[in-house]
């Protein structure tokens, strides 16, 4: 009888939100970016919407396909490491042993308290101590790189929708202000939300996303101007 599937740990559930989130986030801003740059060039409603449309799915591929090679260039590195560490207990064990040890006490662990904890953890798991130690991650703990991909492949487009629908629903003497507007309290919620997900300064990562998003508008509508 098959084993059941491990469920997901906390951080592969955040590894594939932070996808999602920088999804919709990347859908939105690069959308709004096509749709704006053409409506600086040109009047006809339909050249706006199809071009918004190419980018989507154009973006909807490439986001999808480049979330599963990066996650699984991660997990091969993180599958390189542990083979590395394996060699290194079996050689040199207790150089790895006094490694944990040593960050432990500089931690600020009394270097009594630090020997035993270390000495408990490695007779339990040596490989999981050291490769969490050493490379910063827990051994069986790896995004599913499928997961990431159509987590990507549905906040792509679902992001895109926004600077779609504004720029084609609104009256014509209103669409570029109009979405320009929707677009930064879109770009606020996901620099927030992005920010939460890799614990950053909330505040630093919300303006730096919006920051972003504002000159990628005006640099697309302003090219496009150009090209009136």
């Amino acid at each position: 009888m098959k084993g059941k599937k491990k469920p997901a740990t906390l951080a592969q559930r955040v590894n594939v939100l932070r996808a999602s989130v920088m999804g919709a986030n990347d859908g939105i801003l690069s959308v709004a970016g096509i749709v704006l740059g053409v409506a600086g060039a040109a009047t006809s409603s339909f050249a706006i919407f199809i071009s918004g449309i190419a980018g989507m799915i154009a973006g909807t591929v490439s986001m999808a396909m480049g979330e599963y090679v990066s996650v699984n260039t991660q997990k091969d590195a993180q599958r390189k490491a542990i083979e590395t560490q394996t060699v290194a207990l079996d050689d040199q064990y207790t150089d790895e042993f006094a490694f944990v040890k040593n960050k432990y006490v500089a931690s600020g662990i009394k270097p009594e308290l630090a020997e035993q904890a270390t000495h408990e953890m490695m007779t339990k798991d040596p490989l999981k101590t050291t490769v969490r130690e050493r490379f910063g991650f827990n051994v069986g703990e790896y995004t599913n790189p499928f997961s990431a991909a159509i987590a990507s492949m549905i906040s792509f487009p679902t992001g895109s929708i926004l600077p779609l629908v504004s720029i084609g629903l609104l009256p014509k003497n209103l669409r570029i202000i109009g979405t320009f507007i929707a677009v930064i309290i879109a770009l606020s919620i996901t620099g927030y939300l992005a920010a939460v997900l890799g614990n950053a300064n909330r505040r630093n990562g919300t303006i730096r996303n919006v920051v972003a998003g504002v000159l990628t508008m005006l640099v697309t509508y302003g090219i496009g101007h150009l090209f009136a």
